[in-house]
């Protein structure tokens, strides 16, 4: 947890409003992890986000303290929809009303991978002021590659690209490897190798 020192709520930058959020989810002892365009940033290439994506294994004890801490004038969340998310394990957003800033927590599958993905959780910290669990870079990569399977949106290409750049040997290939074939991303994975090898040649 960071400083105890409130921020102007007007003024709160993305860093400061993803502290706000791994604060309550640590404060209420709740499994969670940043993923999404964050978490490419952090292990990548900056861009400009205006939104956060978390997942976080909520129950609907914590939606009291939820609806509590991201309450308005600051904040809007709709009871409702929180609740909903959680019965049906789907996902609901927290708006920052002064920046329109968008908070995106979804709750985690059911399922080996998404046990193994939080399990391999890191603890990062940046100078300008967040302290908070991300998902691994090679569970960003394998995640941002199911995306663009869904989607075709370059971006996820381009953050992918961008994460091997600047973590380079870190990265665990041979990881990513196994688990696009058991995730059925293996020809996203080998186009993103492609483009790769072709910029280094």
């Amino acid at each position: 947890m960071m400083s105890s020192e409130k921020p102007d709520p007007v003024d709160l930058q993305p860093s400061q409003l993803l502290q706000i959020v791994a604060d309550f989810l640590e404060s209420e002892q709740i499994p969670y992890r940043v993923v999404g365009s964050m978490a490419s940033i952090a292990y990548g290439e900056f861009r400009f986000t205006n939104d956060l994506d978390i997942v976080a294994d909520l129950n609907l004890s914590h939606v009291d303290a939820l609806c509590r801490t991201f309450a308005a004038p600051d904040f809007f969340v709709a009871r409702h929809a929180v609740e909903d998310a959680i019965r049906q394990q789907f996902q609901f957003n927290i708006i920052h009303i002064f920046s329109g800033f968008k908070i995106d927590v979804m709750l985690p599958k059911k399922s080996s991978y998404a046990r193994l993905e939080q399990s391999r959780a890191q603890r990062l910290s940046s100078p300008d002021g967040f302290a908070a669990w991300f998902a691994a870079p090679e569970d960003v990569i394998l995640n941002k590659l199911i995306f663009f399977q869904l989607g075709g949106i370059e971006k996820h290409l381009r953050d992918i690209a961008g994460i091997l750049k600047v973590k380079g040997n870190e990265i665990d290939l041979s990881y990513i490897d196994a688990w696009s074939a058991r995730l059925n991303v293996t020809s996203e994975w080998e186009l993103v190798k492609q483009r790769l090898q072709e910029e280094s040649s």
